[in-house]
Protein backbone atom coordinates (compact mmCIF):
# COMPACT_ATOMS: atom_id res chain seq x y z
CA UNK A 1 0.00 0.00 0.00
CA UNK A 2 1.36 3.53 -0.58
CA UNK A 3 0.23 6.24 1.12
CA UNK A 4 0.67 10.17 0.19
CA UNK A 5 -0.52 12.70 2.86
CA UNK A 6 -0.82 16.53 1.51
CA UNK A 7 -1.45 19.74 3.92
CA UNK A 8 -4.33 22.06 2.94
CA UNK A 9 -4.48 23.52 6.09
CA UNK A 10 -3.45 23.83 9.62
CA UNK A 11 -5.86 20.86 10.72
CA UNK A 12 -6.54 19.33 7.74
CA UNK A 13 -4.92 16.88 5.00
CA UNK A 14 -5.57 15.12 2.34
CA UNK A 15 -4.58 11.46 2.21
CA UNK A 16 -4.07 9.63 -1.08
CA UNK A 17 -4.17 5.66 -1.05
CA UNK A 18 -3.21 3.15 -3.85
CA UNK A 19 -3.82 -0.58 -2.98
CA UNK A 20 -2.48 -2.94 -5.49
CA UNK A 21 -4.05 -5.12 -7.83
CA UNK A 22 -3.09 -8.07 -6.15
CA UNK A 23 -4.63 -7.17 -3.04
CA UNK A 24 -7.83 -6.10 -4.24
CA UNK A 25 -8.24 -9.63 -6.60
CA UNK A 26 -7.62 -11.64 -2.72
CA UNK A 27 -10.10 -9.47 -1.28
CA UNK A 28 -12.57 -10.26 -4.21
CA UNK A 29 -11.73 -14.16 -3.90
CA UNK A 30 -12.23 -13.78 0.03
CA UNK A 31 -15.55 -12.06 -0.26
CA UNK A 32 -16.78 -14.51 -3.23
CA UNK A 33 -16.01 -17.62 -0.56
CA UNK A 34 -17.81 -15.76 1.92
CA UNK A 35 -20.97 -15.75 -0.30
CA UNK A 36 -20.73 -19.07 -0.98
CA UNK A 37 -20.29 -20.41 2.52
CA UNK A 38 -23.32 -18.13 3.45
CA UNK A 39 -25.69 -18.38 -0.13
CA UNK A 40 -28.21 -21.08 -1.27
CA UNK A 41 -29.07 -21.34 -4.85
CA UNK A 42 -31.91 -23.55 -6.69
CA UNK A 43 -30.34 -27.25 -6.96
CA UNK A 44 -27.52 -26.92 -4.66
CA UNK A 45 -27.57 -27.23 -0.60
CA UNK A 46 -26.33 -23.93 1.30
CA UNK A 47 -22.63 -23.17 0.60
CA UNK A 48 -22.14 -25.89 -1.52
CA UNK A 49 -22.99 -23.98 -5.03
CA UNK A 50 -19.99 -23.50 -7.15
CA UNK A 51 -18.05 -20.65 -6.98
CA UNK A 52 -18.30 -19.05 -10.19
CA UNK A 53 -22.25 -19.63 -10.18
CA UNK A 54 -22.29 -17.81 -7.01
CA UNK A 55 -19.66 -14.78 -7.92
CA UNK A 56 -21.87 -14.58 -11.10
CA UNK A 57 -24.95 -14.57 -9.19
CA UNK A 58 -23.89 -11.99 -6.66
CA UNK A 59 -21.81 -9.99 -9.08
CA UNK A 60 -23.14 -6.36 -7.77
CA UNK A 61 -23.15 -7.48 -4.11
CA UNK A 62 -19.70 -8.97 -3.86
CA UNK A 63 -18.03 -5.24 -5.55
CA UNK A 64 -19.82 -3.32 -3.39
CA UNK A 65 -18.70 -5.41 -0.15
CA UNK A 66 -15.02 -5.65 -1.32
CA UNK A 67 -15.21 -1.51 -2.05
CA UNK A 68 -16.32 -1.11 1.53
CA UNK A 69 -14.32 -3.83 2.98
CA UNK A 70 -11.47 -2.23 1.20
CA UNK A 71 -11.48 1.46 1.71
CA UNK A 72 -12.61 1.45 5.29
CA UNK A 73 -8.88 -1.55 5.71
CA UNK A 74 -6.79 0.24 4.10
CA UNK A 75 -7.98 3.86 5.18
CA UNK A 76 -7.85 2.69 9.37
CA UNK A 77 -4.45 0.99 8.22
CA UNK A 78 -2.90 4.21 6.29
CA UNK A 79 -4.09 6.22 9.44
CA UNK A 80 -2.15 4.59 12.18
CA UNK A 81 0.57 4.21 9.67
CA UNK A 82 1.27 7.71 9.20
CA UNK A 83 0.32 8.12 12.83
CA UNK A 84 -2.63 10.74 12.22
CA UNK A 85 -5.16 12.01 15.29
CA UNK A 86 -7.87 12.18 13.26
CA UNK A 87 -11.36 14.08 14.39
CA UNK A 88 -14.28 13.44 12.51
CA UNK A 89 -15.30 11.41 9.65
CA UNK A 90 -12.97 11.22 6.03
CA UNK A 91 -14.92 12.50 3.02
CA UNK A 92 -13.18 10.01 0.46
CA UNK A 93 -13.65 10.79 -3.02
CA UNK A 94 -11.30 10.23 -6.64
CA UNK A 95 -12.03 6.52 -6.18
CA UNK A 96 -10.42 3.97 -8.54
CA UNK A 97 -11.80 0.71 -7.98
CA UNK A 98 -12.67 -2.96 -9.87
CA UNK A 99 -11.42 -6.26 -10.27
CA UNK A 100 -7.97 -6.76 -12.04
CA UNK A 101 -6.99 -2.97 -11.14
CA UNK A 102 -5.51 -1.27 -8.34
CA UNK A 103 -7.07 0.67 -5.65
CA UNK A 104 -6.83 4.35 -5.67
CA UNK A 105 -8.53 6.86 -3.23
CA UNK A 106 -8.60 10.64 -1.62
CA UNK A 107 -9.46 10.65 1.52
CA UNK A 108 -9.85 14.18 2.88
CA UNK A 109 -8.99 14.26 6.87
CA UNK A 110 -9.44 17.30 9.71
CA UNK A 111 -7.06 16.22 12.14
CA UNK A 112 -6.40 17.32 16.13
CA UNK A 113 -4.66 20.63 16.50
CA UNK A 114 -1.10 20.59 17.48
CA UNK A 115 -0.03 22.76 20.44
CA UNK A 116 2.14 22.98 23.47
CA UNK A 117 -0.02 23.66 26.84
CA UNK A 118 1.81 26.01 28.62
CA UNK A 119 1.82 25.64 32.65
CA UNK A 120 -1.74 25.31 34.04
CA UNK A 121 -0.98 24.67 37.79
CA UNK A 122 -1.06 27.28 39.97
CA UNK A 123 -3.64 29.66 38.29
CA UNK A 124 -4.43 32.85 40.01
CA UNK A 125 -8.10 32.82 41.03
CA UNK A 126 -10.37 34.92 42.87
CA UNK A 127 -12.71 33.08 45.43
CA UNK A 128 -15.90 34.64 46.39
CA UNK A 129 -16.38 34.37 50.21
CA UNK A 130 -19.22 32.59 51.03
CA UNK A 131 -20.40 33.83 54.11
CA UNK A 132 -24.13 34.98 54.45
CA UNK A 133 -25.10 38.24 56.72
CA UNK A 134 -28.02 39.08 58.49
CA UNK A 135 -28.63 41.57 56.13
CA UNK A 136 -28.43 39.60 53.13
CA UNK A 137 -30.67 37.21 54.80
CA UNK A 138 -33.09 40.54 55.62
CA UNK A 139 -33.22 41.56 51.46
CA UNK A 140 -33.51 37.56 50.85
CA UNK A 141 -36.94 37.89 53.33
CA UNK A 142 -38.10 41.16 51.76
CA UNK A 143 -38.08 39.62 48.21
CA UNK A 144 -40.10 36.78 49.18
CA UNK A 145 -42.38 39.81 50.98
CA UNK A 146 -42.40 41.28 47.38
CA UNK A 147 -43.99 37.89 46.38
CA UNK A 148 -46.95 38.63 48.93
CA UNK A 149 -47.32 41.69 47.93
CA UNK A 150 -51.04 43.28 47.70
CA UNK A 151 -51.91 46.07 45.33
CA UNK A 152 -54.48 48.50 46.68
CA UNK A 153 -55.93 51.11 44.16
CA UNK A 154 -55.16 54.83 45.52
CA UNK A 155 -56.76 58.05 44.30
CA UNK A 156 -53.69 59.97 44.79
CA UNK A 157 -51.58 60.66 42.05
CA UNK A 158 -48.66 57.69 41.31
CA UNK A 159 -45.45 57.63 43.00
CA UNK A 160 -42.07 55.94 42.30
CA UNK A 161 -43.08 52.28 44.19
CA UNK A 162 -46.83 52.19 42.56
CA UNK A 163 -48.12 50.61 39.61
CA UNK A 164 -50.35 52.37 36.89
CA UNK A 165 -53.01 50.64 35.21
CA UNK A 166 -53.22 51.96 31.90
CA UNK A 167 -54.88 51.50 28.29
CA UNK A 168 -52.60 52.46 25.60
CA UNK A 169 -51.72 52.42 21.95
CA UNK A 170 -48.81 52.97 19.95
CA UNK A 171 -47.29 53.80 17.12
CA UNK A 172 -43.54 54.53 14.87
CA UNK A 173 -43.35 57.05 12.72
CA UNK A 174 -47.08 57.34 12.94
CA UNK A 175 -47.58 54.22 11.76
CA UNK A 176 -49.34 50.96 14.28
CA UNK A 177 -46.38 49.03 15.57
CA UNK A 178 -47.44 45.49 14.27
CA UNK A 179 -47.18 47.08 10.44
CA UNK A 180 -43.05 47.40 11.51
CA UNK A 181 -43.17 44.43 13.76
CA UNK A 182 -45.96 41.99 13.31
CA UNK A 183 -45.08 39.74 16.10
CA UNK A 184 -45.47 43.02 18.81
CA UNK A 185 -49.32 43.10 19.18
CA UNK A 186 -48.77 43.35 22.71
CA UNK A 187 -46.81 46.86 21.78
CA UNK A 188 -49.40 48.32 20.09
CA UNK A 189 -52.53 47.86 22.18
CA UNK A 190 -53.13 46.90 25.45
CA UNK A 191 -56.48 47.57 27.65
CA UNK A 192 -55.56 47.76 31.74
CA UNK A 193 -52.17 46.65 31.35
CA UNK A 194 -50.28 46.93 34.46
CA UNK A 195 -46.67 49.00 34.52
CA UNK A 196 -44.21 49.74 37.22
CA UNK A 197 -44.06 53.50 37.95
CA UNK A 198 -39.60 53.25 38.90
CA UNK A 199 -39.24 52.67 34.79
CA UNK A 200 -37.39 49.38 35.41
CA UNK A 201 -40.20 47.07 33.44
CA UNK A 202 -41.61 47.16 30.19
CA UNK A 203 -40.05 49.25 27.66
CA UNK A 204 -37.30 51.21 28.83
CA UNK A 205 -38.21 55.29 30.30
CA UNK A 206 -42.01 54.44 29.82
CA UNK A 207 -42.81 53.84 33.60
CA UNK A 208 -41.28 56.96 35.27
CA UNK A 209 -43.02 59.02 33.19
CA UNK A 210 -45.98 57.67 34.34
CA UNK A 211 -44.90 58.71 37.76
CA UNK A 212 -47.30 62.42 39.20
CA UNK A 213 -50.44 60.75 36.93
CA UNK A 214 -53.97 59.90 37.88
CA UNK A 215 -56.58 58.13 37.15
CA UNK A 216 -58.60 59.55 34.64
CA UNK A 217 -55.40 61.65 33.05
CA UNK A 218 -54.44 60.96 29.85
CA UNK A 219 -51.22 62.23 27.78
CA UNK A 220 -48.67 61.37 25.15
CA UNK A 221 -45.29 59.21 26.24
CA UNK A 222 -42.08 59.28 23.75
CA UNK A 223 -40.02 56.54 24.22
CA UNK A 224 -36.64 54.87 21.95
CA UNK A 225 -36.81 51.30 21.43
CA UNK A 226 -33.13 50.00 23.19
CA UNK A 227 -30.70 49.13 21.11
CA UNK A 228 -30.98 45.07 22.16
CA UNK A 229 -34.55 45.27 22.40
CA UNK A 230 -36.15 41.52 22.34
CA UNK A 231 -37.93 42.72 18.98
CA UNK A 232 -34.97 43.87 16.91
CA UNK A 233 -37.40 45.16 13.99
CA UNK A 234 -38.08 47.99 16.78
CA UNK A 235 -34.52 48.36 18.23
CA UNK A 236 -33.61 52.36 17.99
CA UNK A 237 -36.52 53.29 16.67
CA UNK A 238 -38.99 56.13 18.47
CA UNK A 239 -42.31 55.18 19.69
CA UNK A 240 -45.41 57.15 20.85
CA UNK A 241 -48.05 56.15 23.18
CA UNK A 242 -50.83 57.47 24.02
CA UNK A 243 -52.15 56.32 27.14
CA UNK A 244 -55.15 56.81 29.24
CA UNK A 245 -54.83 56.37 33.06
CA UNK A 246 -57.22 53.84 34.49
CA UNK A 247 -55.92 52.89 37.64
CA UNK A 248 -52.99 54.18 40.39
CA UNK A 249 -52.22 50.51 42.55
CA UNK A 250 -49.88 51.01 45.80
CA UNK A 251 -47.90 48.16 46.71
CA UNK A 252 -48.58 46.98 50.35
CA UNK A 253 -46.20 44.29 51.85
CA UNK A 254 -47.22 42.00 54.39
CA UNK A 255 -45.83 42.05 57.57
CA UNK A 256 -43.07 39.68 58.63
CA UNK A 257 -45.41 37.73 61.53
CA UNK A 258 -45.61 34.18 61.74
CA UNK A 259 -48.48 34.10 60.35
CA UNK A 260 -46.63 34.97 56.74
CA UNK A 261 -44.20 32.47 57.81
CA UNK A 262 -46.64 29.87 57.45
CA UNK A 263 -47.82 30.41 54.09
CA UNK A 264 -43.73 30.02 53.33
CA UNK A 265 -44.26 26.28 54.95
CA UNK A 266 -42.70 27.31 57.82
CA UNK A 267 -43.97 27.61 61.54
CA UNK A 268 -42.11 30.34 63.21
CA UNK A 269 -40.09 33.80 61.47
CA UNK A 270 -37.14 32.41 62.99
CA UNK A 271 -37.82 29.42 61.40
CA UNK A 272 -38.02 31.24 57.90
CA UNK A 273 -34.58 32.67 59.11
CA UNK A 274 -32.87 29.69 59.12
CA UNK A 275 -34.10 28.18 55.80
CA UNK A 276 -33.75 31.42 54.01
CA UNK A 277 -29.68 31.38 55.21
CA UNK A 278 -29.36 27.44 54.50
CA UNK A 279 -30.54 28.46 50.89
CA UNK A 280 -28.63 31.35 50.80
CA UNK A 281 -25.53 29.46 51.77
CA UNK A 282 -25.88 26.44 49.18
CA UNK A 283 -26.48 29.69 46.48
CA UNK A 284 -22.96 31.27 47.88
CA UNK A 285 -21.32 27.89 47.55
CA UNK A 286 -22.40 27.34 44.49
CA UNK A 287 -21.63 30.46 42.83
CA UNK A 288 -18.31 30.18 44.25
CA UNK A 289 -17.63 26.74 42.57
CA UNK A 290 -18.99 28.48 39.35
CA UNK A 291 -16.99 31.25 39.64
CA UNK A 292 -13.72 29.69 40.15
CA UNK A 293 -14.58 27.09 37.19
CA UNK A 294 -15.50 30.06 34.86
CA UNK A 295 -12.22 31.53 35.68
CA UNK A 296 -9.48 28.64 35.33
CA UNK A 297 -11.81 28.01 31.75
CA UNK A 298 -11.28 31.38 30.69
CA UNK A 299 -7.22 31.07 31.91
CA UNK A 300 -6.62 27.54 29.81
CA UNK A 301 -8.35 28.94 26.95
CA UNK A 302 -6.63 32.26 26.66
CA UNK A 303 -3.11 30.40 27.72
CA UNK A 304 -2.49 29.05 23.78
CA UNK A 305 -3.53 29.41 20.57
CA UNK A 306 -4.14 27.43 17.95
CA UNK A 307 -6.18 26.69 14.99
CA UNK A 308 -9.40 24.77 14.98
CA UNK A 309 -11.01 21.68 12.73
CA UNK A 310 -14.24 23.72 11.02
CA UNK A 311 -15.97 20.13 10.50
CA UNK A 312 -15.63 20.07 14.68
CA UNK A 313 -16.74 23.99 15.19
CA UNK A 314 -19.68 23.60 12.09
CA UNK A 315 -20.90 20.24 13.82
CA UNK A 316 -21.18 22.32 17.27
CA UNK A 317 -22.54 25.32 16.09
CA UNK A 318 -25.38 23.68 14.26
CA UNK A 319 -26.01 21.33 17.31
CA UNK A 320 -26.38 25.04 19.39
CA UNK A 321 -28.11 26.47 16.92
CA UNK A 322 -30.49 23.83 16.94
CA UNK A 323 -30.96 23.93 20.94
CA UNK A 324 -31.39 27.62 20.95
CA UNK A 325 -34.26 27.67 18.67
CA UNK A 326 -35.72 24.55 20.45
CA UNK A 327 -35.63 26.19 23.48
CA UNK A 328 -37.32 29.55 22.14
CA UNK A 329 -40.31 27.53 20.66
CA UNK A 330 -40.48 25.66 23.59
CA UNK A 331 -40.76 29.19 25.68
CA UNK A 332 -43.59 30.58 23.43
CA UNK A 333 -41.17 32.89 21.27
CA UNK A 334 -42.66 33.54 17.87
CA UNK A 335 -41.58 32.18 14.76
CA UNK A 336 -40.98 35.42 13.32
CA UNK A 337 -39.35 36.52 16.27
CA UNK A 338 -36.37 33.23 16.04
CA UNK A 339 -36.28 34.23 12.27
CA UNK A 340 -35.49 38.11 12.75
CA UNK A 341 -33.00 36.86 15.25
CA UNK A 342 -31.04 34.24 13.21
CA UNK A 343 -28.00 36.25 12.47
CA UNK A 344 -27.60 36.86 16.14
CA UNK A 345 -28.34 33.66 17.65
CA UNK A 346 -25.77 32.15 15.00
CA UNK A 347 -23.29 34.30 15.73
CA UNK A 348 -23.44 33.12 19.12
CA UNK A 349 -23.29 30.12 18.50
CA UNK A 350 -20.30 30.02 16.72
CA UNK A 351 -18.60 31.75 19.23
CA UNK A 352 -19.92 29.28 22.13
CA UNK A 353 -18.79 26.55 19.61
CA UNK A 354 -15.30 27.24 18.88
CA UNK A 355 -14.25 27.84 23.20
CA UNK A 356 -16.43 24.16 23.77
CA UNK A 357 -14.13 22.60 20.66
CA UNK A 358 -10.97 24.73 21.64
CA UNK A 359 -11.69 23.14 25.23
CA UNK A 360 -11.76 20.14 24.43
CA UNK A 361 -8.88 20.19 22.63
CA UNK A 362 -6.84 21.57 26.01
CA UNK A 363 -8.84 19.44 28.54
CA UNK A 364 -7.98 16.12 26.66
CA UNK A 365 -4.18 17.06 26.57
CA UNK A 366 -4.24 17.81 30.37
CA UNK A 367 -6.29 14.58 30.74
CA UNK A 368 -3.47 12.45 29.01
CA UNK A 369 -0.65 14.20 30.54
CA UNK A 370 -2.38 13.71 33.96
CA UNK A 371 -3.60 10.42 33.64
CA UNK A 372 -7.01 11.32 34.37
CA UNK A 373 -8.91 9.03 32.99
CA UNK A 374 -12.97 7.45 33.19
CA UNK A 375 -13.70 4.68 35.72
CA UNK A 376 -17.14 2.48 35.18
CA UNK A 377 -18.03 3.50 38.52
CA UNK A 378 -17.90 7.22 37.23
CA UNK A 379 -19.99 6.53 34.24
CA UNK A 380 -22.75 4.53 36.32
CA UNK A 381 -22.86 6.97 38.97
CA UNK A 382 -23.63 9.41 36.12
CA UNK A 383 -25.90 7.59 33.86
CA UNK A 384 -28.05 6.72 37.12
CA UNK A 385 -28.27 10.83 37.97
CA UNK A 386 -28.87 11.60 34.18
CA UNK A 387 -31.58 8.88 34.65
CA UNK A 388 -33.11 10.09 38.22
CA UNK A 389 -33.24 13.73 35.94
CA UNK A 390 -35.26 12.34 32.55
CA UNK A 391 -37.18 10.34 34.98
CA UNK A 392 -36.14 6.95 33.12
CA UNK A 393 -34.54 3.58 34.00
CA UNK A 394 -30.36 4.05 33.63
CA UNK A 395 -30.85 1.31 31.54
CA UNK A 396 -33.00 2.80 29.54
CA UNK A 397 -31.19 5.63 29.26
CA UNK A 398 -27.82 3.72 28.20
CA UNK A 399 -29.03 2.37 25.49
CA UNK A 400 -30.32 5.62 24.01
CA UNK A 401 -27.01 7.23 24.69
CA UNK A 402 -25.37 3.99 23.08
CA UNK A 403 -27.38 3.86 20.05
CA UNK A 404 -26.96 7.80 19.59
CA UNK A 405 -23.39 7.85 20.12
CA UNK A 406 -23.57 10.03 22.98
CA UNK A 407 -21.42 7.50 25.54
CA UNK A 408 -18.57 9.26 24.40
CA UNK A 409 -19.93 12.71 25.00
CA UNK A 410 -20.91 11.47 28.77
CA UNK A 411 -17.08 10.25 29.35
CA UNK A 412 -16.18 13.82 28.08
CA UNK A 413 -17.98 15.32 30.34
CA UNK A 414 -16.48 13.37 32.62
CA UNK A 415 -13.18 14.29 31.83
CA UNK A 416 -13.46 17.82 31.64
CA UNK A 417 -14.70 17.83 35.17
CA UNK A 418 -12.15 15.81 36.35
CA UNK A 419 -9.35 18.37 34.74
CA UNK A 420 -11.30 21.45 36.40
CA UNK A 421 -11.31 19.69 39.65
CA UNK A 422 -7.48 18.64 39.30
CA UNK A 423 -6.84 22.76 38.23
CA UNK A 424 -8.91 23.96 40.94
CA UNK A 425 -6.63 21.75 43.72
CA UNK A 426 -3.89 23.42 41.99
CA UNK A 427 -4.86 26.86 41.52
CA UNK A 428 -3.24 29.89 43.76
CA UNK A 429 -6.68 31.75 45.54
CA UNK A 430 -7.54 35.30 46.44
CA UNK A 431 -10.32 35.63 48.71
CA UNK A 432 -12.54 38.28 47.85
CA UNK A 433 -15.91 39.28 49.25
CA UNK A 434 -19.07 38.15 47.47
CA UNK A 435 -20.54 40.31 44.95
CA UNK A 436 -24.34 41.42 45.50
CA UNK A 437 -26.96 39.22 44.48
CA UNK A 438 -28.78 40.46 41.20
Amino acid sequence: MNVTVETLAPCKKLMRVDLDAQAVDKSFDDVAKNFQKEVALPGFRAGKAPLAMVTKRFETQIQEEVKKKLIGDSYRQAVKDQKLNVVGYPDIEEIQFGKGQTLQFAATIETAPEFTMPEYKGINVKRESTDVSDSDISVAIDRLRERGSQFNTVTRAALTTDLVVVNYTGTVDGKPITEIAPASKGLTEQKNFWIAADGEGFIPGFGNQLQGASAGDKKTIEIEFPADFVQPLLSGKKGTYEIEVVEVKEKVLPELTDEFAKTLGTETVDKLRDGVRLELQNDRNARQKRGIRDQLIKHTLDAVQFELPDGMVNQETRNLVYNIVNENQRRGVPKETIEAQKNDIFQSATITARERVKASFIFGKIAEKEGVKVEQIDMVQRIQAMAAQYQMTPEKLAKDLQENGGINQVAEQIVHEKVLELLAQNAKYEDVAAAPAA
